[in-house]
């Protein structure tokens, strides 16, 4: 060993040393470390190979490595003065290289996706917008009618075994009650083997009732439908609104997500079609190569999972839209249901999966957010605003897609028929009123529109201004004493940083995909290949739910697609699918190895975490206490190590979690400021009577949101509170 060598050592040891002895939170690590090698329960709880137990289970390296980081962060920081540490502010929102290509102007395009985002003239029923599961801190804070039963479980062997059984409640249009939750009770906390009861029952947020679409009239907000009789949504045979089967995560920060929705089916290059990119190779828009020539093309926009997100639940028979609203996509041959009796659109698509043009036809005559009213002072909105009357003044959303898009997408006098088997035929515009089969260019792309404008909107829904954002700037003040110790924890000894890493708080983002690559091994146990930022903590068995082990719905060569990008590079499909070659692996990846994936799910960013409840994919968990208890006893299926955190530590990670919330948010002050809006609650009665609209559906119990400008409210109540 050479002298420089063994000089480096002596520094590096000696550093350590009085590290470890000398300082405060070295003494702390060093003491956890110790405590930690010492106690029993880093043994595996249940002997059989699983994702986080895996990666884990060798938790005193990871506590070694956090340390060295921690010993090398200190050295190099106090012999180099630099810049003060970014925050949130410092991250640039991923957007498509090739946006210029489309919009004409990103205002417009934002003023637009505003609208859409909260026009509750979107819903089949006139009344369901994207905000109607987005209000609240970008979540859900209802609380009557949004239990659903499991119907996403499978069998072991990935078969269908739905699950219709109300657990919570009994049945639906049932109203929670802080008692209910935990969803899996213990009688003591701390330890996972003291099972009181567990429910399968997911909390999330009632959408559209069971309808089936027969026609658009244009200009009126409801469409005609005629009601299904629902077997599992219904009190004494009454329907009531479906309940989704995850539960609604914020908009807010979604921005930097590589792939959005929890199984992260939303990719990351939108097609302007559906959320499933270039997985579905027959995607495709119409573009005008001047106002008598246009063809069918195909589109691809990178960091733009947002978009590929928005244009799911209009088409959604339990989100938004009646079931067949639209028309058949371009030549496409869609698989059946792999949930098989129970249709869960948009988690999967059946055959026959529809685009948004009925959608375009009902909203263009329309007036904007007609049935809302826009506060003056609204950041975005406000000089369109015709208060106290309801929507915007002398604009229509025809107008707003030619502000905001380029011509070409939308300047045409062909149009294009589509016929009942889904033909696309281009033809002269006929001296007479359109068919309902008939489209405009402009009615034709309206996903293409639609998605993007609601991407550019969501991105302007940054949190920054956060006290913890503000500490990462220098203010040591922004944090309290207590707040500074929960974030010791949460980057040492609670391991929190192992998921939600980065400024954004999740291993999921665009910028940590950019840098571990698509797909990557698990740093422990047998190194399996995974998807970067999806993880099975234990919520629930992965049976239950497989999420990120689930599928597309779509098929190539006759076989199903999976969701994790990691099998799909098994399956040698990667390139093909996702339009890049695979990541390297080391060691290579072996087309039959164990890929973590069943149960997998993408990790949230924790900003405004205090307001999102309830918690978790399954919305099992209703304050952050709770959340803590879950990781403190390393969840409940064994998946996690025990993270043996006293009284006093649990309430100081608490104590950061609320430091990550952002006032704006809490307060509704711009960009998070928004018109009126009006939101059904549950319904007239209880979980043993409804009342009868006349149509076979229950009376809904509606609550006004009330519009805000850009100074903000007083906030709004939290989950149960």
């Amino acid at each position: 060993m050479g002298i420089i060598p063994i000089i480096s050592l002596v520094i590096f040891t000696t550093a350590l040393s009085s590290y470890l002895l000398l300082t405060s939170r070295g003494q702390f690590l060093l003491k956890s470390l110790v405590t930690k090698i010492k106690q029993q329960q880093w043994k595996f709880r249940y002997g059989k190979p699983n994702y986080l137990r895996s990666r884990f289970s060798r938790t005193i390296t990871i506590a070694v490595i956090i340390l060295a980081a921690v010993i090398v962060g200190n050295t190099v920081s106090a012999k180099i003065t630099g810049p003060p540490p970014v925050s949130l502010k410092s991250v640039s929102v991923p957007e498509p290289d090739n946006l210029g290509d489309f919009v004409r102007d990103k205002t417009a395009a934002i003023k637009l996706g505003k609208t859409l985002f909260w026009d509750m003239q979107v819903g089949s029923d006139g009344k369901t917008s994207c905000a109607s599961c987005h209000f609240h801190a970008g979540a859900d804070n209802r609380s009557k009618n949004q239990i659903a039963p499991g119907l996403l479980r499978v069998n072991a062997d990935g078969t269908e075994n739905p699950d219709s059984v109300f657990n919570v409640g009994g049945l639906p249009n049932y109203q929670l009650k802080p008692g209910d939750f935990p969803f899996h009770k213990l009688s003591n906390p701390n330890d996972p083997t003291t099972v009181v009861s567990d429910r399968n029952d997911v909390s999330s947020s009632q959408g559209i009732f069971n309808t089936k679409f027969v026609d658009v009239t244009p200009g009126n907000a409801e469409d005609k439908v005629t009601t299904e009789p629902d077997s599992v949504f219904n009190v004494g045979g009454i329907n009531v609104r479906r309940v989704e089967p995850r539960n609604t995560p914020t908009v807010i920060n979604a921005a930097f997500n590589f792939r959005n929705f929890w199984d992260g089916r939303a990719q990351d290059i939108f097609n302007g079609v559906n959320p499933f990119g270039l997985r579905d190779p027959n995607a495709a828009v119409v573009k005008a190569i001047n106002p008598i020539n246009v063809e069918f093309v195909k589109v691809s926009l990178k960091n733009s999972s947002l978009a590929s997100q928005a244009v799911g639940p209009p088409l959604s028979s339990f989100e938004s839209s009646a079931d067949g609203r639209t028309f058949q996509e371009i030549g496409d041959k869609f698989g059946g249901n792999q949930f098989g009796r129970i249709d869960i659109t948009p988690l999967t698509v059946g055959k026959g999966k529809k685009l948004p043009r009925k959608l375009a036809k009902k909203l263009l005559p329309l007036r904007p957010l007609g049935k809302q009213i826009v506060h003056p002072q609204d950041s975005v909105l406000g000089k369109d605003s015709r208060s106290p009357k309801p929507g915007l003044k002398d604009r229509t959303y025809e107008q707003m897609i030619q502000d905001a898009f380029k011509p070409e997408w939308w300047n045409s006098n062909r149009l294009i028929q589509v016929d009942s088997d889904g033909k696309r035929t281009i033809v002269k515009r006929p001296d007479r009123s359109l068919k309902t089969n008939e489209y405009t260019l402009l009615e034709y792309n309206f996903s293409l529109f639609f998605g993007l404008a609601v991407q550019l909107y969501e991105s302007t829904l940054i949190s920054y201004d956060t006290p913890y954002d503000r500490y990462l700037e220098g203010n040591t003040s922004a944090l309290t004493a207590q707040q500074q110790r929960g974030k010791g924890l949460f980057e040492g000894k609670a391991l929190c940083i192992a998921c939600h890493s980065g400024l954004e708080l999740t291993a999921a983002s665009v910028s940590n995909v950019a840098k571990e690559g698509r797909i990557k091994r698990a740093p422990f146990g047998p190194k399996s290949p995974e998807d970067t930022g999806f993880f099975n903590i234990g919520v629930r068995p992965a049976t239950d739910d497989p999420g990120l082990g689930g599928y597309d719905g779509l098929q190539s060569n006759g076989q199903r697609n999976p969701l994790s990008e990691a099998r799909l590079a098994q399956l040698g499909k990667f390139k093909n699918l996702l339009g890049e070659n695979p990541p390297t692996l080391t060691p290579p990846l072996n087309s039959s190895e164990p890929v973590f994936a069943n149960g997998a799910f993408k990790a949230p960013g924790l900003r405004n975490v205090e307001l999102t409840a309830p918690y978790f994919h399954n919305g099992g968990q209703a304050t952050l206490e709770q959340v803590i208890d879950f990781y403190n006893r390393g969840g409940d299926y064994g998946v996690l190590p025990p993270l043996n955190l006293s009284p006093v530590e649990k309430q100081e990670l608490v104590a950061f979690l609320k430091a990550l919330t952002d006032n704006r948010v809490r307060f509704d002050k711009a960009p998070f400021d928004h018109p009126q809006l009006f939101i059904p609650n549950g319904h007239v009665g209880n979980t043993n009577y409804v009342v009868n609209d006349g149509t076979g559906k229950a009376t809904d119990d509606t609550v006004e949101i009330p519009a805000v400008g850009r100074s903000g409210n007083s906030g709004t109540p939290n989950f149960l509170s």
